[in-house]
């Protein structure tokens, strides 16, 4: 697969997400599905009430029909097991967020599934995926990054495996908070993973998935940049995230995904560190979490948070790149 196929890659899914979008957001308004606000959020967000949600559908059919699409032109019309692999996790975390946002826009039960019932479905999913690497012989060794240094992990990469699944999912997923902040952050990092995979010994099925997910997103940025005529919902974050967790599992960049998804580790950060400090002191250390919220309320317009986020993607992309490609 040359440099040509990834730009048509990048170009199918955002085609694809340009034209269904037009037809499925009207639709989604229709059946009210719109989007319901938090109380304690930001107030300023209450004007987005009733903003379609779900758009991650657009997404994740986009990152489907453009997979096939071009795996089927450069892989010989063999689909392998790891788009196969990257494909179960997309739709299963997909259809968990589904099941959370249907909750809360028809359902309208604000905060959806239960912690313990996300939490219990992102596990069985990430199983289930251990099983089926475990299945094709996949090494369980973890390797530094730029170094030579591996640690073979035995059973324990199972358990590495479900916890870089669901925390990706929940990071990912916690981002979600600003128009166009997700999109844009997932894109930059997708796009690293995928010239990662394509570089060295190419990984072509794993390219093809990321490079998909960022002309999808790219499309949907369209639609989603300030001020945002859809929402992708947990439909769309907590895909992404599996998604983005397995790339960096397939691709043996385990270590690697802390680096180049380090705008999700900092929102998650923060929420840990908020929720850690108010219990044992009674105090916040940030106005609110996660972390975006905590510059809307020091007076950052929603455009500057987001931006500034993407530039911060933008160098953990470069850095998790550099390390990878310069010092391995």
């Amino acid at each position: 697969m040359n440099l040509l196929g990834l730009i048509i890659t990048i170009a199918i899914a955002f085609l694809i997400t340009v034209l269904l979008s037009p037809i499925l957001i009207p639709f989604l308004r229709r059946l009210k599905f719109g989007q319901s606000i938090r109380e304690e959020g930001p107030q300023s967000h209450m004007k987005k009430k009733g903003t379609p949600t779900m758009g991650g559908l657009i997404i994740i059919l986009s990152i489907v029909i453009t997979s096939f699409i071009m795996v089927n032109k450069y892989g010989d019309g063999e689909f392998g097991y790891e788009i196969g692999l990257l494909l179960f996790v997309l739709l299963g975390y997909g259809l968990l967020g589904f099941l959370d946002d249907f909750i809360k826009v028809v359902l309208k039960r604000n905060l959806g599934l239960t912690s313990k019932q996300k939490m219990l479905g992102q596990i069985i999913i990430a199983i289930i995926f251990y099983i089926i690497l475990k299945n094709q012989g996949f090494p369980t060794y973890i390797q530094i990054p730029g170094t030579e240094i591996q640690w073979d992990l035995g059973i324990g990469y199972a358990f590495l495996i479900i916890f870089m699944l669901v925390g990706a999912s929940n990071g990912v997923n916690l981002t979600d908070g600003l128009d166009g902040l997700l999109a844009g952050t997932a894109a930059i990092a997708f796009g690293a993973f995928g010239i990662l995979a394509w570089h060295g010994e190419p990984q072509v099925e794993v390219a093809i998935f990321s490079l998909a997910i960022v002309g999808a997103l790219l499309g949907f940025l369209v639609f989603n940049a300030h001020p945002a005529k859809v929402f992708m919902g947990d439909t769309g974050s907590l895909a992404l995230g599996g998604a983005v967790a397995a790339i960096a599992i397939l691709t043996k960049m385990e270590i690697l995904l802390v680096i180049i998804g380090g705008v999700f580790v900092m929102e998650t950060l923060s929420v840990i560190i908020q929720v850690i400090s108010f219990k044992t002191t009674g105090k916040r250390v940030f106005k609110m979490s996660p972390l975006h919220h905590h510059y809307e309320l020091v007076g950052w317009s929603e455009w500057r948070v987001v931006t500034t986020f993407w530039l911060m993607g933008l160098i953990f992309a470069a850095l998790g790149i550099y390390i990878e490609v310069w010092l391995g």
